[in-house]
């Protein structure tokens, strides 16, 4: 028989099981900091019918999308997990209390072609809070504090959430009659940090943008200093657009609230850049950098949008939400060696048996696990040394060695991997010595 060669398809990641130890840990950081919040988990289908997902889809993502026929079903794969959320409170708006506060960690699926650290299988990491007609502002200064812990409890301090108003730019665009422009030139404020100021001129002189449009623009854009600062130039700028004024107004209460969370102002920044290049943000803009690593780019990001399930229902559900691409942030930590990959089993110990019959050994495995301790047992016929190479291998800090005699007296003998120290003990003192 012709043997397959086992390959994984490109754009789909697999890791070892250190590895995926570690990821499994950082999406569990993620999880209890969104449950810290009051955030509610929910689990939509991976499969959905393509009327339904692709509902507002079009242009590049529409392209992107795996679909295919079964029987009769036109179905299709989730490409992110706000349509899904659209769909979902929806379909259940009479069951939810609003404001709704909702997070899903969960794969979705893009076939876009493969490189480097992006990925077509990828988990996002996603929270939203969905108002039933109205939301207020104060639900745009959460976000920020959500990604301040959450980014903290992934081991990270030097970090930056960068924020800004679409309003603000649109009331801009306004007051310079590039209102029918907005959505593309916000596309190419968006990539300034990417292509560079030059090239960001050259796009908006591409579009044929009057020069004093595209200097006013500019200007804006680079109006630095102290948060404090920025949002006083942005008001001596006199730009007489209702618009701006809100997304002002807007921005201004945002700030005052990221501070009453507690985010401290050295973690996060007004940037009048970041727009986000989706068009369905209507308000509040973030986009976080890890300040040591910012060859990875963002690695949190999201908005505020004026009525998620518009496509699927007539009541307006405005919401605000952020997400974060696990997959892609952890290839990148672990390419750099920003974080540690060391650890290769959960196990805190593993129980051996020196005798044929097992089943003392079996009933302490039992014993240790009832009491919370992550424990293996070792169930081959092999040289005692063999097992002890086995923990070793694996990094797994204690042995318990079950033999004639610690049958006989009802012990076990514990051995700690890292000092080479053995004690005889009984199960309880055993217990009491692994926990400390």
């Amino acid at each position: 028989m012709n043997k397959i060669e086992p390959r994984t398809l490109p754009g789909f990641m697999e890791l070892l099981p250190n590895e995926q130890i570690l990821f499994n840990e950082m999406k569990e950081k993620i999880t209890k900091s969104y449950e810290k919040f009051g955030f509610l988990p929910i689990d939509t289908p991976i499969i959905e019918m393509s009327e339904v997902l692709l509902a507002k889809a079009g242009g590049e993502t529409e392209k992107q999308i795996y679909r295919f026929n079964k029987g009769d079903n036109d179905l299709s794969l989730r490409f992110d997990l706000t349509v899904p959320l659209a769909k979902y409170v929806a379909q259940n708006y009479n069951n939810l209390a609003f404001p709704f506060r909702r997070y899903q960690i969960g794969k979705v699926y893009r076939g876009e072609r493969p490189q480097k650290g992006r990925f077509r299988e990828f988990y996002q990491c996603d929270i939203d809070i969905i108002g039933d007609g109205e939301l207020a502002i104060l639900n745009d200064a959460t976000m920020p504090a959500v990604i301040y812990n959450t980014i903290k409890e992934l081991g990270f301090n030097d970090f930056c959430i960068c924020i800004n108003n679409r309003k603000i730019l649109n009331g801009l665009f306004k007051e310079l009659n590039q209102e029918e422009n907005s959505v593309e030139i916000m596309r190419i404020i968006d990539k300034i940090e990417k292509i560079g100021k030059e090239n960001v001129i050259k796009c908006l002189e591409d579009m044929n943008v009057e020069k004093t449009s595209i200097d006013r623009i500019i200007e804006f854009i680079e109006i630095d200093g102290t948060t404090n600062e920025k949002l006083e130039k942005l008001e001596k700028l006199q730009v007489s657009e209702e618009l701006f004024k809100q997304g002002l107004e807007e921005l201004k209460q945002v700030v005052k609230y990221i501070r009453s969370f507690g985010v401290p102002d050295t973690n996060f920044k007004v940037d009048l850049s970041i727009a986000r290049g989706l068009d369905y943000y209507t308000g509040t803009v973030y986009e976080t950098f890890l300040n040591k690593y910012r060859e990875i780019g963002s690695i949190c990001s999201g908005g505020r949008y004026d009525n998620l399930a518009e496509y699927y229902t007539d009541k307006k559900l405005p919401g605000v939400g952020v997400s974060i691409g696990l997959t892609r942030l952890f290839y990148k930590l672990n390419e750099l060696q920003a974080i540690e990959t060391s650890k290769k089993s959960i196990s805190k110990v593993l129980v051996v048996s020196m005798v044929e019959d097992q089943t003392k050994a079996l009933e302490v495995g039992n014993i240790l696990r009832n009491a919370g301790i992550e424990t293996e047992n070792y169930l081959e016929d092999k040289k005692i040394k063999a097992k002890f190479k086995y923990a070793d291998k694996l990094q797994i800090p204690y042995v318990i060695v079950i033999g004639e005699d610690e049958i006989a007296n009802n012990v076990v003998t514990l051995k700690n991997m890292q000092t080479g120290e053995q004690q005889t003990l009984s199960i309880e003192e055993a217990k009491k010595a692994i926990n400390e």
